[in-house]
């Protein structure tokens, strides 16, 4: 063995009982480290990083655990995570600020009333009617709630320090918000409290979305969409998943929206290309108006799919970097080029692959990285990705209107 003259005695020692050192490296000027010790782990990985972080502490080193060319390699780096404290009094102002806006947003999208040509009368009469908009407001705060505190809590659970939610007001239609998220103020200890804090949000969202979208399309009405639209007039689609079609399906008992006619095209081939693309318009055909609730729900799958984006520090990438590795980097150029095809149907993903390609390239790295997953955080992380997959919506939203005048 091959141990420097230099090194510290006390804190070899300290290595020694977990990890059977074959050489120590004195890091320079410019490495990240202050020692690296090189061997093979006396015990499993999760408990020698917990007794070696913890006999650490006294000297204000942090550990980190690597492979290395079949090698474990332990280093020790200069200094204690210690995150200042947050100002909770920050996310409860954003929290009620957006807890106001989506409900604002929820009365302007079933507003029926006068709409006079002085914004601010329209303003007063709309918020005449708040209460209109609090199905839609709190059901999507609901699953918003229950998707970061799925986070949070996790995080808690494996004492790695967090934030609060960060809610984020947007009062303009459809949703009034741009979502939510939380902060890490320290690194994941292991690909498992990673994974775990990963998926406890998109799956705790959905435990709270899949009730209140079941219960909304139960409250739904079925419609014949028009055969022609006015100078003037218009309406919307929301896009369909996998999960939303069956959803619908489950209700109301038929793929929705139903054509009037599948012109020459096979069924299987028209509900492919109006799936991908949203074309063609099934005008004349039959569709779920969707009740406020119900359209809450869609938007809550909706959130979760785009988090569950295989990419970054996106839940879905967090998946994927759980079970491959830094071999999940090889996937982003594919999520790239497949979200820069779809952005020719619907041009919001092309914002999306610009966010992606801007913060995406980067993953959350454990600090122990030896730690492996158990099979049955495999099989859920495995499941998360099958769960994108489900809820993904190729066109989110579609505008029909007629400008010719």
């Amino acid at each position: 063995m091959n141990y420097p003259a230099a090194a510290s005695v006390p804190i070899t020692s300290i290595v020694e009982k977990i990890l059977t050192i074959q050489d120590i490296t004195h890091g320079k000027h410019d490495d990240n480290f202050l020692l690296r010790y090189r061997g093979e782990l006396r015990l499993d990985a999760e408990s020698a990083y917990d007794q070696i972080s913890d006999a650490l502490e006294p000297h204000q080193l942090t550990p980190t655990f690597r492979n290395e060319e079949g090698m474990h390699v332990v280093s020790l780096m200069k200094g204690r995570i210690n995150p200042s404290p947050s100002n909770p009094r920050v996310n409860l102002i954003f929290f009620l600020l957006t807890l106001f806006s989506v409900v604002l947003v929820g009365t302007i999208n079933s507003y029926q009333g006068p709409v006079p040509e002085d914004a601010f009368k329209l303003l007063g009469l709309i918020l005449k009617e708040l209460d209109t908009g609090l199905p839609f407001g709190l059901s999507l705060l609901g699953i918003l709630l229950a998707h970061e505190f799925g986070h949070y809590l996790a995080a808690r659970y494996h004492k790695t320090s967090v934030t609060l939610p960060y809610f984020i007001p947007l009062p303009i239609p459809p949703f009034g918000t741009l979502g939510a998220f939380i902060q890490l103020k320290s690194p994941p200890k292991n690909r498992r409290v990673l994974h775990d804090i990963g998926v406890s949000g998109p799956l705790a969202g959905l435990l709270v979305a899949i009730p209140i979208l079941l219960i909304g399309l139960s409250l739904s009405d079925l419609s014949i969409l028009p055969i022609a639209l006015s100078p003037g007039e218009g309406f919307s689609l929301e896009g369909n998943s996998i999960f939303y079609l069956l959803a619908k399906y489950l209700v109301h008992g038929e793929f929705l929206p139903q054509p009037a006619s599948y012109g020459s095209l096979p069924p299987l081939v028209y509900w492919a290309k109006f799936f991908f693309t949203g074309q063609p318009i099934p005008l004349g055909g039959k569709d779920v108006m969707l009740h406020p609730m119900a359209f809450a729900g869609w938007a809550g799958l909706l959130v979760t799919a785009l988090n569950l984006i295989p990419a970054g520090q996106l839940d879905g990438g967090h998946s994927l970097y759980v079970l491959f590795g830094d071999k999940a980097k090889k996937g982003l150029p594919v999520i790239l080029v497949l979200l820069i095809l779809l952005g020719f149907v619907w041009s919001g993903w092309w914002l999306w692959a610009m966010i992606i390609y801007t913060f995406g390239q980067v993953h959350a790295e454990p600090l122990d990285q030896i730690t492996e997953l158990n099979p049955a955080r495999k099989l859920i992380a495995a499941f998360t990705l099958v769960l994108f997959f489900l809820l993904f919506v190729p066109v989110p939203l579609t505008q029909i209107i007629n400008s010719i005048p």
